[in-house]
């Protein structure tokens, strides 16, 4: 038995929204154990470039994510700073960077079994 609440399921997705199992929908979304929110880029100053920060994943984790999946967007224009992906490396973090569509699935797979938290960009 599950020692996390489950992360909750994406149930579909379309160019600038994400429909999210017992929620509204979002533009962009941050999944994690046991919950969701709409992922605000201007609360932490996140861009297209230089891209995700730290400060961005650190809800998930906060949160119970030991798995954490980023998009690049549908078209891979959402950047992941190399920074966050050493900082989550060095916290024993297993994280994923895929482009949306695929990002979703994986999510979607993962919920069934860990702790997972995500950021889904739902455009660019």
């Amino acid at each position: 038995m599950s020692q996390h609440p489950p992360s909750p399921r994406i149930t579909g997705r379309a160019w600038g929204r994400i429909d999210v199992e017992g929620y509204d929908s979002f533009k962009d979304v941050k999944l994690y154990p046991g919950g969701a929110r709409a992922w605000r880029w201007e609360e932490t100053g996140t861009s297209h470039a230089p891209g995700v920060q730290f400060v961005d994943v650190e809800e998930l984790l906060a949160h119970g994510a030991t798995v954490v999946v980023l998009t690049t967007g549908v078209l891979g224009r959402l950047k992941v700073q190399p920074e966050t992906l050493q900082a989550l490396a060095e916290q024993g973090i297993t994280v994923f960077v895929k482009r949306t569509p695929k990002a979703v699935q994986l999510y979607n797979e993962l919920r069934e079994t860990a702790a997972v938290g995500a950021l889904i960009h739902s455009t660019c």
